[in-house]
């Protein structure tokens, strides 16, 4: 009968794999290399996560520090936001979130595996689909709790979650996160007077 993986190695090599992947970037992956580094064979690599491109996914989507998580957690501390000025706080605190160095030196990487995934689900597996989705669930649960419907709080996640990101991938272009973050303040003054419920 074959052995079945260890679930602790299986940890420690994801923890490694997601600290060599941030240093070094997804282009130039190959796999013996990122082995060697980590003191270990290729074959043994892919005994335990299957394919490079799987083993890179789920290493940073254990990532503790990636915003999607961060965020829950700052929901969770700050407590559901009761009225629009609540939420504009909560959201304000999720763009400071990703003004954290250790953040935003993994957003271009966060990207490119994004990006792969919806390129090449079949290697990559469905990542951007389950950030929105993260996103949106989490938002819409959130503007529930404001008293919308189900429908509206869902519009409003969408759309909050759709204008956030592209402002977050806008300055990895040209580097303006000062432009960006001026803009997202722009975006929550025009769109905070919807989140009030009218009789």
């Amino acid at each position: 009968m074959p052995r079945r993986p260890d679930p602790a190695k299986r940890r420690d090599l994801l923890e490694q794999v997601r600290g060599y992947v941030l240093r070094n970037g997804l282009a130039d992956l190959s796999l013996r290399p990122l082995a060697r580094a980590l003191g270990t064979s290729d074959r043994m690599l892919l005994y335990y996560f299957g394919t490079k491109e799987r083993m890179v996914a789920e290493a940073l989507g254990v990532y503790e520090r990636r915003p999607f998580l961060r965020t829950r957690e700052l929901l969770e501390t700050m407590g559901p936001p009761t009225d629009p000025a609540g939420l504009r706080r909560f959201m304000e605190e999720v763009w400071r979130q990703f003004g954290d160095p250790e953040v935003r030196t993994a957003l271009p990487l966060q990207l490119e595996i994004m990006s792969a995934s919806v390129l090449h689900p079949d290697r990559y597996g469905p990542v951007m689909h389950s950030v929105v989705s993260e996103w949106t669930a989490l938002l819409t649960s959130v503007f529930r709790d404001l008293g919308m419907t189900q429908d509206r709080a869902r519009a409003q996640a969408t759309l909050l979650t759709g204008a956030t990101l592209g402002l977050v991938i806008t300055p990895l272009a040209n580097d303006r996160w000062d432009e960006a973050q001026d803009a997202f303040h722009a975006l929550l003054d025009s769109l905070e007077p919807g989140w009030h419920i009218t009789a």
